[in-house]
């Protein structure tokens, strides 16, 4: 049953809660004074609603992590009956909810990712995994992709390869960039999977060549790319980067932070290809965001090299018990509630042939990317050319057609995530099948809006 909003409306509240936020909060990636956020009311399950008894189906997942949507009952009590117990505790001691979280992780990564390092959140788990590797094997340098994002703080954020790294970007990092495969606007003329496969790892493997392996401590890649578009490689490219770094002593690093935990309809996308990293990180879907919690989860070998040997890194609040005690209840609700299995049922009954047909219809799809409830649109002014719908990075007046999309959908009941010239379909893991097609039918409308702009 689609939930309605709890409480009558309210605007004067909402006012006065949006006046506050102006007042004091400041925003993540925004110019402070160009935003409107809007105050939001409540939330349950996909949906979330406004003081003005507006309602949205959230085609975010927050920020694609609310994996099994809004104040589940079963993780809201988990964390009512943590904080009864036992709200907060260091991290040097074990503690109950914080070891079952760690043995409930580590049942799920791929092979022996049996350790797990706890961290606040995405961004932090790849700072530590980064850290990790250049320690293991005395090595500065690490390699990413372009098109990728793997965190604001310090060395996650010049690890990416999204504008945001620019203004970040003191140049002393140790990063080198290459280019992964994506063969809809391939770098390397590709015209199958198969050339863009060869072609990607070829480059890739000159560039570990010209760098220097021996300089070398690590490749760190999205299994599947998020917000930079949803890019599943081809087949055989993860396991040839997996062969690249174990011929070179080189480690390497999946970043799952957004792919994991079901998103992709496996409880990690790296099981899509049959590789296993040396440290894997992860965040958001592990407990939906309820409470901030990431982290590392790391190969018996790398693990060995802190056995007599500190390590040199550590959070106060790393393994917080309100944190794993979500994470806890969010995976056993996940096992109960056949989540993984449901992400992947949506994906191939409902999300893929729905947006397949949406793209059949409206001009200015010009792909449709994804797996289980993790899609995006890559919208365009012109199929025949692939030129995008608005340019990269565009603002202002440049980003006018995607702004236009994007109203469209929240006046039709859908919150969108629009990143340049993309939108991107990543309902919660646990969307009903009538729930998902109300999205397709919202999409349907708006890119009406994004076809007036086709050239």
């Amino acid at each position: 049953m689609t939930p309605q909003p709890r409480t009558p409306a309210d605007p004067q509240a909402g006012a006065a809660v949006k006046a506050a936020d102006r007042a004091h909060v400041f925003h993540s990636w925004s110019a402070q004074g160009l935003i409107d956020p809007l105050a939001v009311a409540g939330a349950e399950g996909a949906y979330f609603w406004d003081y003005d008894g507006n309602r949205y189906l959230d085609f975010t997942s927050g920020l694609v992590y609310t994996n099994i949507g809004y104040q589940h009952p079963k993780v809201v009590a988990a964390i009512q009956e943590q904080a009864a117990k036992l709200t907060t505790f260091a991290p040097a001691f074990a503690v109950e909810a914080r070891s079952e979280a760690a043995r409930l992780i580590a049942e799920r990564t791929p092979g022996d990712l049996d350790k797990i390092f706890f961290t606040n959140g995405g961004a932090e788990a790849v700072e530590n995994a980064v850290r990790m590797a250049r320690l293991h094997t005395g090595r500065p340098k690490v390699l990413s992709a372009y098109r990728s994002y793997h965190g604001g703080t310090a060395t996650a954020i010049n690890i990416t390869g999204d504008p945001r790294r620019w203004a970040n970007d003191n140049g002393t990092a140790g990063v080198v960039r290459f280019w992964a495969p994506f063969l809809y606007r391939s770098r390397f003329y590709s015209e199958t999977e198969e050339q863009e496969c060869a072609r990607a790892l070829q480059h890739l493997e000159d560039t570990v060549t010209f760098e220097g392996p021996q300089t070398i401590a690590a490749i760190i890649l999205e299994t599947i790319p998020g917000t930079a578009g949803i890019m599943t490689p081809p087949p055989g490219y993860l396991a040839g980067v997996r062969e690249i770094c174990d011929r070179y002593g080189i480690v390497f690093v999946l970043d799952e932070v957004m792919a994991g935990f079901g998103r992709t309809g496996k409880w990690f996308a790296a099981e899509h290809f049959g590789v296993t990293p040396d440290l894997l990180t992860f965040a958001k879907g592990v407990n939906s965001g309820y409470v901030p919690l990431g982290g590392v989860a790391i190969s018996a070998e790398i693990a060995a090299t802190f056995d007599k040997r500190p390590y040199p890194g550590g959070l106060t609040y790393s393994g917080h018990p309100l944190a794993c005690a979500a994470a806890v209840a969010t995976i056993q609700v996940m096992e109960d509630e056949n989540v993984v299995e449901n992400a992947a049922r949506i994906g191939e009954r409902v999300l893929g042939p729905g947006l397949r047909e949406l793209a059949e219809r409206h001009p200015s799809v010009g792909e449709v990317r994804g797996t289980g409830v993790f899609w995006a649109l890559d919208l365009v002014r012109d199929r025949e050319t692939r030129e995008p719908l608005v340019p990269y990075n565009a603002a202002g007046e440049a980003n006018a057609p995607m702004a236009a999309f994007a109203a469209a959908c929240k006046k039709n009941g859908l919150w969108p995530f629009v990143n340049m010239n993309r939108t991107h379909a990543v309902p919660a893991c646990n969307v009903t099948e009538a729930e998902a097609k109300e999205g397709l039918a919202a999409l349907d409308a708006a890119l009406a809006v994004a076809d007036e702009h086709v050239a």
